[in-house]
């Protein structure tokens, strides 16, 4: 058996926002010391502007963000025209890649390919091309392996676009699948597989405000939580699991967090 996830949690956004920025740091200078680029991958939601809030404040910490070895993918995307409202490259443009710095460098992004917003399928070769092309060009991986993933948690337990009781949890090889019968709309998207996610050195999930304490209890304390896609995540990857979250998330929650600190 190994370690649990981490669940750290703190009085709201403004407390969150520092440590988010010291474990991102943390996560970007091991990997730029392991191989001179830091490779994440983020979702939509509300994680980009926590996200900008925290690494864009420069009194959040003395460690300095290298936006320059950054390369960010998408954990998963909605098959929608860049500028569109539902398109998770737009939010974190708007969150975080539009108020960067030129001081602190730009990170080299890998949005969809919008040629292939027909055809979930093609689109989701494309994509898995994309990574292959950056993950695998030197040898043969079976799996992708993120720095760091940074993900949210849905009101039902769904991260990415990976949704509960989806006969996608059970995917083995492919590293992004299509969906196009997503129970949130857009129905259209892709996603990075379970396998995938799991595989991150480090993943963090950012969960705030009292809407997720229903299913952080779930998530957390209930049995039947560990088949929900977030509780899959915690199962899989164990102690590479942190939870940011802030009190009012994990009202009733039993399981053990730190609060206030990393």
């Amino acid at each position: 058996m190994g370690k649990p996830p981490n669940l750290y949690a703190f009085q709201g956004i403004d407390e969150l926002a520092p440590s988010l920025r010291t474990y991102v740091l943390d996560a970007q200078n091991a990997a730029i010391s392991r191989h001179g680029v830091f490779r994440i991958a983020v979702s939509g939601g509300s994680l980009p502007k926590v996200l900008g809030q925290a690494l864009l404040n420069e009194t959040n910490g003395d460690a300095k963000v290298q936006f320059d070895k950054w390369e960010i993918f998408y954990a998963d995307e909605r098959l929608v025209p860049l500028d569109h409202e539902d398109s998770n490259h737009r939010l974190v443009k708007a969150e975080l890649l539009d108020k960067i710095p030129a001081a602190l460098g730009q990170p080299k992004v890998f949005p969809i390919d919008v040629k292939y917003l027909d055809d979930a399928q093609e689109l989701a070769d494309q994509y898995e091309q994309t990574l292959v092309s950056v993950f695998a060009a030197r040898d043969s991986v079976r799996l992708p392996m993120f720095d760091l993933l940074l993900l949210g948690c849905g009101p039902d337990g769904h991260t990415c676009s990976l949704f509960p009781g989806s006969p996608l949890l059970r995917e083995t090889e492919a590293w992004i699948l299509k969906i196009e019968d997503s129970p949130k709309p857009p129905p259209k998207r892709i996603t990075l597989s379970l396998p995938v996610v799991t595989h991150g050195i480090k993943i963090a999930f950012v969960a705030t405000g009292g809407g997720k304490k229903d299913i952080m209890k779930d998530i957390f304390d209930k049995d039947d939580g560990r088949e929900l896609p977030c509780g899959l995540v915690n199962a899989q990857a164990q102690e590479r699991v942190s939870w940011f979250v802030d009190y009012s998330a994990i009202e009733g929650v039993s399981f053990p967090a730190r609060r206030g600190s990393l």
